[in-house]
């Protein structure tokens, strides 16, 4: 998953976008500041588009009950919402399959009764 963005300029594009992602090939495209708060392996960075762009890229650590907390607070406040792929529970070997093998878009969800 490669988070949306947050904070927007006039122009439309991210001004902070958060990587969730476990994929160094998904993180990749980020522009403005990308906060990454997903272990991946390893990330490709070119130097002439963090100069160019006036683009920064800054590691987290996250996890604790107050980040959470934060990060509930802040969507309630500034409607951001996640953008999910829905799965019914029925299929959710297919959707840990999507998972594992990186070709899940957005955030993968199972629903129940629906």
């Amino acid at each position: 998953m490669f988070g949306a963005g947050l904070l927007t300029r006039r122009n439309g594009r991210p001004k902070v976008s958060l990587a969730a992602a476990t994929s160094g090939a998904a993180m990749t495209a980020g522009q403005g500041t990308l906060r990454i708060v997903g272990a991946a392996e390893s990330i490709q960075v070119s130097p002439l588009l963090l100069i160019g762009g006036c683009r920064s890229v800054k590691g987290w650590y996250s996890g604790t009950s107050i980040d959470s907390q934060d990060a509930l607070a802040f969507s309630a406040r500034t409607g951001v919402r996640s953008m999910n792929e829905p799965f019914p529970l029925e299929r959710v070997t297919e959707a840990y399959d999507r998972m594992m093998s990186g070709q899940a878009r957005f955030r993968g969800v199972l629903t129940i009764g629906r």
